[in-house]
């Protein structure tokens, strides 16, 4: 039987209300004993009742008590829920009473942890809870309850089941060996490894746009020096964020901040200008925008308006520095200001690798909100309201492990080795697919990962 634990579930600070949370075999009881109401002692589950909670003889505050009988409660024991005033010194004191009288403190996603070792739900879902709380951004929300209501869980546990039936053939043939049986029909269990495979690489593929949608999509505004990289990023921010010069080279490093749009978060990326540079620290700079080219999802190449006769070749030029096939790219004419009208209407691009063309005055905000606005049609691209996506790299990395130990299997198949060989490679494909969704675990993994959870989570 595991002790009993308390912790307070909402912030540290002082509010309206707070909630205090206990969870454990003794929770009536330890909580029971410092409330006094007319319904003392008589707890209906999944009650309110109105009260006080007495420090000694002296009452402390007027709460409200609900009780949660296991195993309908968030962890499957038995819960108290006390919502008390916000006061940073009832909070303290209420948490200081409950340990005094037996409970302890929990640790950091005790309680999520406790949810998931009693079958409440599985890893995949109880990481979700964490990316929920965290959520900043209406996309980053949908991916978290996508996972908490079991979209990647459904669907691993559906390849898990039908992997599982020939794993159980395979062993039925190895155990009436001398009798050379066969239970696995071999063109069945090809075509079904063949299937889980393009299941897991579509898994595998999503993991760039789904990760970008829950952390930020990588934005890196790049293009010569003095094309206005650092004036687009402050006109975004509306904001000075970044230095602003005439001086080539003003911006050595990265600097990144972040904007919502939308509903979509993207991480804006100031590089510093491409360019040969015989200066170490600018081509250090250089070098480190040309990385956050290639870790980005969306790319602005900015192109000046008053000097530039051929933005093809330009975009040829960069192109030829670095790969883009794999971004979405957005030629921005800057500067158009100084430009002309009748002038502007020569610039034209058949690059077709770019995902368009667009001009602006990034100083003065010149089309700034409808810049926004294709970036906000370019990431609604990538949400897909009948697709699974993955967006936690814990779970990437062990698909990664499910697909080669798959490959393993489909050519140790293909090439007539023996039953026990192709056996260990599917265990190896059901071992990692259940990392995933916690049906294999050890307690390293699930320390790291509820660690990561608020105390009260």
């Amino acid at each position: 039987m595991q002790d009993t634990i308390c912790a307070l579930s909402t912030p540290v600070a002082m509010g309206a209300i707070a909630v205090v949370r206990i969870s454990g075999a003794e929770a009536l009881k330890i909580a029971g004993s410092i409330f006094k109401s007319p319904r003392s002692g008589v707890f209906a589950d999944r009650k309110a009742y109105y009260g006080e909670i007495f420090d000694g003889e002296q009452v402390l505050d007027q709460v409200l008590f609900t009780y949660f009988k296991a195993p309908h409660s968030f962890t499957g024991e038995d819960m108290i829920e006390i919502s008390c005033h916000g006061s940073l010194y009832i909070q303290k004191r209420l948490i200081e009473i409950l340990i005094d009288k037996g409970c302890r403190l929990a640790n950091a996603g005790e309680f999520t942890l406790r949810a998931f070792l009693s079958g409440k739900m599985d890893l995949v879902q109880a990481e979700a809870i964490a990316d929920l709380i965290a959520s900043q951004s209406k996309n980053a929300h949908n991916l978290a309850i996508g996972s908490l209501k079991g979209g990647i869980s459904s669907r691993l546990k559906e390849l898990r089941e039908q992997l599982l039936h020939f794993s159980a053939m395979l062993e039925l043939e190895l155990d009436f060996g001398e009798e050379d049986l066969q239970f696995a029909d071999r063109t069945e269990l090809n075509k079904l490894l063949s299937n889980i495979g393009a299941d897991i690489t579509a898994l595998l593929a999503s993991f760039k746009q789904g990760n970008a949608l829950k952390n930020g999509i990588p934005v890196a505004i790049v293009g010569k020096p003095n094309v206005g990289k650092s004036t687009l990023l402050n006109a975004l921010l509306n904001e000075d964020r970044a230095i602003v010069s005439d001086i080539a080279g003003t911006t050595r490093d990265t600097i990144e901040d972040i904007l919502t749009i939308d509903g979509f978060t993207f991480r804006f990326i100031d590089t510093a200008g491409i360019r040969q540079s015989e200066d170490k620290i600018e081509r250090l700079g250089i070098e480190r925008a040309i990385k956050s080219i290639q870790d980005a999802v969306v790319v602005l190449l900015m192109i000046d308006a008053t000097n530039c006769n051929n933005i093809d070749k330009e975009l040829s030029d960069f192109l030829k520095m670095v790969d883009v096939t794999d971004k979405k790219l957005i030629v921005i004419i800057n500067k158009i200001d100084k430009v002309e009208a009748s002038k502007r209407e020569v610039l034209t691009l058949k690059e077709p690798s770019a995902a368009c063309l667009f001009e602006m005055s990034a100083k003065f905000g010149i089309h700034i909100e409808q810049l926004k606005e294709i970036l906000s049609k370019l990431a609604g691209t990538f949400v897909k309201d009948d697709v699974v996506m993955v967006s936690n790299l814990r779970h990437y990395h062990a698909l990664q492990k499910a697909e080669n130990a798959l490959h393993q299997a489909e050519t140790a198949l293909n090439a007539g080795f023996s039953n026990d060989m192709v056996s260990i490679d599917i265990k190896n494909v059901l071992f990692h697919l259940g990392e995933v969704v916690g049906e294999v675990s050890n307690d390293e993994v699930l320390t790291e990962i509820f660690s990561r959870f608020c105390i009260g989570k």
